[in-house]
């Protein structure tokens, strides 16, 4: 049938703990990975691609109720702008589309990064609380780690995605990203929300809610529409 398995890379870390700018804050989540709306809670993460040029680096911020890829950004270095790029994305779209940020959690490893004193204000400026799961152990981000495996299969290390030759550099992985993301959010059937893409999902609850209180989102109404 012509099918065949993707091996594993070998492995790079992306978690340095040391170092780190603030106080590590309390595990929050303790491996229950389980929201009633959006908004709720983010969990985040870094991965790594490599190129034909060197590492390229990913930062990914998930809404864990619909499984929406709210942040990414793509970088060759693992500063805390990477991380904090996709986490201001997620809060840009979310906040542009006048949904309420009060409480949200935002899980996290143990990476200086997450632990940066300008990714701590970012959040505390959106009314977000920091968490962050215990060194050495990726249960206690699984959630995080399993879009890392699922973007590495779908995307990075699929045939029909990768180009000819293998990736080039950064700029290959920044389109492959965009395009995979869109994927991602608008078409894919996600098993754990009813076999539904995330921003279906998420525009079906909001429809569903008092429109006094959240004015939608014009791109997942037009999805929701469909």
């Amino acid at each position: 049938m012509s099918l065949r398995g993707i091996g594993r890379e070998k492995t790079r870390k992306t978690t340095i703990g040391a170092d780190a700018e603030t106080e590590r804050p309390e595990d929050l989540v303790d491996r229950k990975f389980v929201a009633t709306a959006p908004n709720q809670l983010w969990v985040a993460d870094l991965t790594y691609v490599r190129t034909h040029a060197g590492w390229a680096y990913v930062g990914f911020v998930l809404d864990v109720f619909s499984r929406m890829i709210v942040g990414w950004q793509v970088s060759t270095s693992l500063r805390t702008d990477l991380a904090l790029d996709a986490l201001d994305m997620g809060l840009w779209a979310r906040q542009r589309a006048d949904q309420d940020l009060t409480g949200l959690i935002h899980h996290s490893d143990r990476g200086v990064q997450y632990r940066a004193i300008r990714y701590t204000e970012r959040l505390a400026e959106a009314n977000a609380v920091a968490s962050v799961g215990s060194k050495g152990d990726s249960y206690d981000n699984a959630m995080a780690e399993a879009l890392n495996s699922l973007f590495k299969a779908e995307c990075i290390r699929n045939p029909v995605m990768r180009p000819k030759g293998g990736w080039k550099n950064v700029g290959d992985i920044e389109i492959a990203v965009a395009e995979y993301v869109d994927w991602f959010n608008h078409r894919r059937l996600h098993g754990e929300i009813g076999l539904v893409p995330p921003a279906e999902f998420e525009a079906n609850h909001w429809a569903s809610q008092p429109t006094k209180h959240y004015r939608q989102n014009p791109v997942l109404t037009e999805v929701g529409s469909n």
